[in-house]
């Protein structure tokens, strides 16, 4: 054993790994934060920042509510800016099956709280103009929005290290095992021993499991996303549509950011992921129909990145069976919206509370140690 010891290390700096570290830190533990690349320049830096109750699922209604009220707030806990800017939220539908999406999805959510409403067409296009007339109705959320994850990782870097939590980036950990009070991580240098230990890598959950015997099948998506060059206004709300297959939104400089969900290739194991043409011509077909001004504006750059999945699209967040102070946090659908509440859930755990609201044990997602791997990767060959 090293001299290198911790009350808890944190392995993956996205911003759920980042949130939990800066909440134990402050909480009084000793804490180091290990991430392979750079802080936050995974999922969390490659996303489109959307903060939505529209494509969260309803059983994470009441953790998204929570965690808007803190991304309003960033300046005031994390210390810096991030970009946040508020506005309502749209999901359009143009045929009448996705009006019975938009009725099915929409009640779910607002049973679970959030502040949904089905309007008309004419109702729409007041609240945003510059949409397609040809909707049949729409869904409209008050408190949508979405953050700068640029600017997002930059105030997390700067609130763990102004916090005294050890950051080191650029420190892949390839192996944690039982030993004495805590647990020891295998990392470039040496060892590093913890008392405690959180996973909170991301699609790379699944190998960091495996490190312990266990075997939780983690889906890795791909997710495509592209930028226009700068425009005038062209909308001002958060715009989708039934399908969950877009996300549009204009940042104040002018781009606009089209997403949803379009799919590239990519490798977990190879680390690798890459546009296609036909998601990019997909998502662009979607994203001009919704909003019809598009069609003047040139996309300047497409780009990629992984998302983390669990079988039943629930997150992973809670104690791992059979090992006394081991964590794990990952694989939220739509995790951005939620990310900073559910980190503060777990620390409350970590530190030995009543976490505010219910964790997601990960038994429910474990499988046999000999099962074949429930998901098939495309490679980048």
């Amino acid at each position: 054993m090293s001299g290198q010891q911790y009350d808890l290390a944190v392995i993956g700096g996205g911003i759920q790994g980042a949130g939990i570290a800066l909440f134990a830190q402050r909480a009084g533990l000793k804490v180091v934060l290990l991430e392979r690349d750079a802080l936050a320049r995974g999922a969390s830096g490659v996303n489109a920042g959307t903060l939505t109750m529209q494509m969260t699922r309803a059983a994470l209604i009441p953790y998204a509510l929570k965690a808007h009220e803190m991304w309003l707030k960033a300046p005031q806990w994390l210390g810096h800016d991030v970009g946040v800017v508020a506005c309502d939220g749209l999901s359009l539908a143009f045929t009448e099956a996705e009006e019975q999406l938009l009725e099915e999805r929409g009640t779910a959510r607002r049973a679970a709280g959030a502040p949904i409403n089905l309007i008309s067409a004419s109702e729409a296009l007041k609240i945003e103009p510059g949409i397609n007339p040809d909707i049949r109705m729409a869904s409209h959320c008050s408190i949508d929005g979405y953050a700068n994850a640029y600017l997002t990782g930059l105030a997390y870097h700067r609130a763990l290290t102004g916090s005294g939590v050890d950051l080191r980036e650029y420190t892949p950990v390839s192996g944690v095992e039982p030993a004495g009070s805590g647990y020891d991580l295998r990392v470039p240098d040496g060892i590093i021993h913890a008392r405690q230990v959180a996973l909170t890598g991301g699609v790379w959950i699944e190998p960091m499991l495996a490190w312990l015997g266990l075997h939780v099948p983690i889906k890795t998506l791909v997710n495509q996303l592209a930028v226009t060059e700068r425009a005038a206004p062209l909308m001002r709300t958060v715009v989708g549509i039934a399908s969950g297959l877009l996300s549009l939104k204009q940042y104040p400089h002018g781009t606009v950011v089209i997403g949803g969900g379009w799919q590239g290739e990519g490798s977990r194991e190879q680390n690798c992921h890459r546009s296609t043409h036909a998601s990019t011509v997909g998502n662009a077909r979607l994203a001009t129909h919704a909003i019809p001004a598009l069609r003047h504006s040139r996309i300047v750059r497409i780009w990629t990145g992984f998302e983390a999945e669990t079988a039943d699209a629930l997150p992973a967040i809670g104690p791992v069976p059979g090992f006394p102070g081991l964590w794990v946090c990952g694989s939220a659908h739509s995790g951005y919206t939620s990310a900073p509440y559910m980190a503060r859930c777990l620390t409350q755990a970590i530190l030995g509370e009543e976490p505010e609201m219910p964790l997601f044990p990960i038994d429910r997602l474990l499988a046999r140690p000999d099962a074949a791997p429930r998901y098939k990767e495309q490679d980048c060959q």
